[in-house]
């Protein structure tokens, strides 16, 4: 009917608007791409293989570093490379480690391969762990969170490597948070092994492209370059997140925890549960004395989370698994699941001091308690974001989204 009218001027307007209301609709809408549909880096041997000839190679990597089903290890081992050593990172190797929990070095039972843990005694391998071979191949798959240990890992053996003139190759895997970028650019002061360098929560790059950045950049300890090689994906569709064929990390089993993980990473530094110690973590959240009782969910105690927050207990809160959640994605953090909770829960213990290392500044904390809106809180880090976006561009190795 508004079309029919004779003022144009009023036409062009409503055309306008039905011309953004497509757009915004069509920019909500994400597709989730099996995983099969990308030509990861561990399966181009020609590229890589012949790199591996004749030197004596540690390869970091856990459950996620798979071709098919089967162990890069293994398959390099199959191959007659001359694997001397494997590096673990959080989680362990092959194991289901809780996050947090210690890993310890040990013997690979179905190798007789030695395996040195990266989240026990030392996070960077030393000198003497390094002085037995050539070449450390990077193979694990990440889901582009600045606070998802595994980049810190990655980045400390490339230092290590730099220091004591080893190569270092990355088989890139697909990000399947890669399609946007978000939230604030950590600050020098809250650095740590949740995050090392000045990115956004969520950076919207592979791990090889966080490589390459990372040596470009000067970011490696003393400005030093590693001798870097990425084997690059083939069809990665940046614009579009992918179900993952193994859970890359234990709480992590599913693409909806994928794609949630970047905000409800943030609970990790406050007094809520994440679902631990249940069958949906990260796909819920609740707390014994959230006044809204509708849903409950009860953390027990289970292989992977032995002492889950609020064990036995009744936890009051929100069900995120909903279809909604995994369909439509606004390409930015949400951050009123943590503002309901905080004002909901009225605790004055809500925070504790790891918030801010997730956070990656002080503000954060201080703009939920003081109820800024979403808008004005997004507002003081666009500058940041802008910033690094003009940085990551250099080092893209996939069209952007």
């Amino acid at each position: 009917m508004f079309l029919k009218n004779k003022n144009n001027k009023f036409i062009g307007l409503t055309i306008a608007l039905l011309c953004l209301f497509v757009q915004t609709k069509a920019q909500i809408g994400l597709t989730i791409k099996s995983f099969s549909s990308v030509t990861c880096g561990d399966q181009q041997f020609d590229k890589y293989l012949p790199l591996l000839k004749n030197k004596r190679v540690a390869v970091i990597t856990n459950i996620t570093g798979v071709i098919g089903n089967v162990s890069i290890v293994d398959t390099l081992l199959k191959l007659k490379v001359d694997v001397k050593k494997i590096f673990g990172p959080e989680h362990g190797f092959r194991s289901d480690i809780d996050a947090g929990e210690k890993v310890k070095s040990n013997t690979d039972a179905k190798t007789g391969l030695p395996v040195i843990s990266l989240y026990g005694a030392n996070k960077k391998p030393t000198n003497e762990q390094l002085a037995d071979v050539d070449l450390v191949v990077y193979d694990i798959q990440d889901i582009g969170v600045r606070f998802y240990t595994y980049i810190s890992t990655m980045c400390y053996a490339m230092e290590a490597c730099a220091e004591n003139n080893k190569e270092f190759i990355v088989l890139d895997r697909p990000n399947p948070n890669g399609f946007y970028i978000d939230g604030p650019v950590l600050k020098d002061e809250f650095k740590s092994f949740l995050g090392l360098h000045n990115v956004p929560l969520v950076y919207g790059m592979t791990c090889g492209e966080y490589a390459m950045m990372a040596n470009g950049e000067g970011w490696l300890k003393n400005k030093i370059k590693c001798k870097l090689t990425v084997i690059s994906l083939l069809n990665y569709e940046r614009r579009a997140s992918y179900d993952l064929p193994v859970k890359p990390s234990p709480n992590i089993p599913n693409s909806l925890a994928v794609l949630l993980y970047p905000s409800l990473g943030l609970f990790e530094g406050t007094i809520v549960s994440l679902g631990r110690g249940t069958s949906f973590p990260f796909q819920v959240i609740g707390h014994p004395d959230y006044p809204d009782t509708n849903f409950y969910f009860i953390p027990k105690e289970t292989a992977i989370s032995k002492t889950p927050k609020y064990i036995n207990q009744k936890c009051y809160g929100m069900d995120l698994r909903t279809e909604k959640n995994i369909k439509e994605h606004y390409r930015r953090l949400n951050l009123d699941w943590l503002r309901t909770m905080v004002i909901k829960l009225r605790k004055t213990d809500f925070f504790d001091k790891n918030f801010n290392f997730h956070a990656g500044n002080s503000e954060l904390q201080e703009q939920i308690k003081s109820a800024k809106t979403f808008g004005e809180i997004r507002r003081t880090w666009l500058k940041d974001t802008d910033t690094f976006k003009k940085i990551r561009k250099k080092y893209l190795l996939y069209a952007e989204f």
